[in-house]
This record gives C-alpha cells, structure tokens and sequence, in this order.
C-alpha cells in the first residue's frame, strides 16, 4: 500500500478531531440534561475507526456496537444528523427514534449500532456473504469490544467468514474493560489477535492509538478482501478514557493513574506531534481544530432548533404495509 499523502494526512487528522470535539459535545449536552437515554463516548479511541473507515466506501457495510458515534462519524454520517438523533430529534439520521445506540445511515453504509453484545460480528458475515454471491468487492466490517470475543458470535462469524473466504474485516477494539470487568479476568487469552489461528486467518494486533499505523493494517486487510483473499481479525489495543457510559464512575474498577498513563497517549496530540515533525506548519492544524469546532456547534445549534418526532408517526417503520 502506498504511504500516505498530505491529503490523506490531514484528512486523517481532522476525522479525528470531528469524533473528539463532537464526543466532547455531547459528554455536555449529556450533564445538561439534554440527551435522553444512554451515551457511550469514544474518547481516546478516535484512531482506530478514523483509520479502518479512511478505506470504505459508501457501499461498504459497517456494523457498530454501543460505542458507535466515532464509527458513525468517521464511515460519513453528518455530525449534525449524529447530534440531532442523541436529542432525539427527527432530523438525526434515525429520526430520533433510536438514540446513541441506534444510529443508522444505510445510504453511507453505516448499517447500524447495537448495545447487544456481539451481534455485529454475525451480520458482518452476512453482508460480506451477500457480496460474495453479487459479485461485488465490497466488504463488511464488525466493530466490537474485548467483551464480544468471548461471545459465541465471534466463534461463529469468525467461522464463517473463513470457511466461505468472505471479504470481511473483523476490528477488535481492546480497550481492556467490557463495562468495569477487566480482560485479563474475563479471559485467560486476553491476547485476541492470535485467536485467529484457530480459524486459519490472518490475525494482526496493532496499537490503536496510533492512527497511521492503523490506516497501514486495515488498508492492507481491505485491499486482499476486495480481491478476494478473504477475512481479517485486527486487535486495536486501545484505550476510553472517559467512563463507560456518562454519568458512570470512571474509576474505582481501575486506578487514576492507569487512566492518566492513557491519556498521555492520546492518539491526537501523538498525530499532531507527527505531523509537525513531518514539517505541516502548527496554524495550519490549528485552523483545521477551529474548523471542526465550528462544525460541532453548527450541528448543536441544528440539533437545538430541529423538531421532535410527530407523535402521529409512532407507528410508522414498525409493520410492512406493502401489498399482498
């Protein structure tokens, strides 16, 4: 795979941003009172779907877990339709009847999120199944935590995308914690990328904190599926540095000291630090932050001012009413 250009770079750079400002936002809205339901941040995990997504096309599938606003984000949902559908507003992108656990944007291949665990790696084979029998070279991607891969949907999914050569990329987002219980105690084999072997399939770990080393595993992952070298499994050892849903304790179940050595690994800062080595000049990436930050509150000040669902809709997209 080719390196990088500056375009890409700096596309990088500014997906990262729109996941951190806006996951920032809505931690806000959230203590204000404004979003109902749950909120599940991605804090501190921005690389990993900013660098998987940077090589999807709009007719890729993509299927999220309860962590799904960067995935969102990063596969082409608008943040003002991400914020919208959080206040439960009918301009978000599922009308404001799912919430932050339910975003769906078929016509960018964001197929759906799900706070059931697991679910996302079997639907994932089922697209990348789908493809197969098209002919296309799309792919599906599962996005899902350490807490799914012992899960009998990851021995399943896993199974078959191998055994019928599918192009799907399984993306394991090892942030060490399924809710507040530790990897290392829920698992003996807290290593999951050499799990693959056991499928026959390349099992790669990579530091999901360091986007351009995720962009380089997952571009090479997608370009062998699209040409028909079948699945993927790619362990991101990675990191949420906020709690895992807002208004959760963020310690207690690990120390204050474990999280500050993450978040002096912020995957931001590190790309920054990159790019200014890499001779980009520090107001050309402060120009795109203020960008970004604009766009954020563009989309508040949308979210703010759409409409609630009309409550003679409720019945709508629940039963078929096509003819016999």
């Amino acid at each position: 795979m080719n390196a990088p250009n500056k375009e890409v770079l700096l596309s990088l750079y500014r997906q990262m941003l729109v996941i951190r400002r806006c996951e920032e936002q809505l931690a806000r809205s959230y203590q204000a009172g404004l979003i109902p339901g749950a909120c599940h941040t991605y804090v501190g995990e921005e690389a990993i779907a900013t660098g998987v997504c940077a090589h999807l096309r709009h007719e890729d599938a993509v299927f999220s877990t309860h962590r799904g606003h960067g995935h969102a984000l990063a596969k082409g949902v608008p943040p003002r339709q991400v914020v919208a559908e959080l206040y439960g507003k009918v301009t978000g992108c599922s009308q404001g009847r799912g919430g932050s656990m339910h975003l769906f944007s078929p016509e960018v291949g964001m197929m759906g999120t799900s706070g059931i665990v697991g679910p996302c790696i079997l639907q994932a084979a089922g697209a990348g199944y789908s493809f197969k029998l098209l002919k296309t070279d799309n792919i599906g991607v599962a996005f899902f935590g350490d807490g799914a891969v012992n899960n009998g949907a990851f021995h399943e999914g896993l199974n078959l995308a191998t055994i019928f050569n599918l192009p799907v990329l399984f993306v394991c987002e090892n942030n060490q914690y399924a809710t507040e219980v530790p990897f290392t105690y829920s698992s003996k084999n807290s290593e999951v990328a050499n799990r693959a072997a056991s499928y026959n399939l390349p099992g790669v770990a990579v530091d999901g904190n360091e986007v351009l080393a995720v962009y380089r595993v997952a571009g090479e992952a997608i370009e062998r599926a699209r040409k028909g070298g079948g699945p993927t499994l790619i362990e991101c050892r990675t990191y949420r540095t906020r709690a895992h849903a807002e208004g959760m304790r963020e310690a207690g179940y690990r120390s204050i000291e474990e999280i500050e050595s993450w978040k002096a690994r912020d995957p931001i800062p590190a790309f920054r630090k990159q790019l200014l080595a890499r001779g980009y000049r520090a107001g050309e990436l402060d120009r795109i932050d203020e960008e970004v930050k604009a766009q954020i509150q563009e989309a508040v000040e949308f979210a703010e001012q759409s409409p609630w669902p009309d409550p003679s809709t409720l019945m709508d997209h629940i039963y078929s009413h096509s003819g016999a």
